[in-house]
């Protein structure tokens, strides 16, 4: 297992009344900067600026159905309409633990994408899955756009 661990994220927030907002690119509004929201800013900046994601195919806070239940993962990046990454975002405070990951891949069962990240904003854990064979890759680093479409190619 290869931990990918990042500069220390910049805070890209302000104050709006006293509350600390950051703007969200894909939701194109402010939101409340929790710690865990800070967190998925800065991987969605990450995404966006240095792994060349187009910002129109990363969804935030998308919907899914777990054995009925409903259910939002952080971020989905998408070649065209076609699910290909999942985010799973955690506060800097909780660490990055089996049970992390777990409920990453429990999201997976209904989405099937090939690639799963769990982050704290401090240490990701980015894993290629091919589901065919039911095996799995830990990769150095989050792969960008160009890799992930080259993947998804039939």
């Amino acid at each position: 297992m290869k931990a990918i661990l990042f500069p220390e994220f910049n805070d890209y927030y302000q104050s709006l009344e006293n509350a600390p907002v950051i703007f969200d690119p894909v939701r194109k509004k402010n939101v409340s900067a929790t710690p865990e929201e800070k967190v998925r800013q800065f991987i969605l900046q990450h995404m966006i600026f240095k792994k060349n994601y187009p910002r129109a195919l990363v969804a935030v806070e998308a919907a899914l159905k777990v054995n009925r239940l409903q259910k939002r993962c952080d971020l989905l990046a998408y070649k065209n309409s076609m699910a290909a990454l999942l985010v799973e975002c955690k506060a800097p405070s909780v660490k990055i633990t089996q049970n992390v990951f777990e409920q990453a891949a429990r999201y997976n069962l209904t989405l099937r994408v090939p690639y799963i990240l769990v982050t704290n904003g401090l240490i990701a854990l980015c894993c290629k899955i091919d589901l065919l064979k039911g095996e799995f890759e830990f990769l150095a680093e989050i792969p960008d756009y160009g890799e992930l479409v080259e993947v998804l190619r039939f």
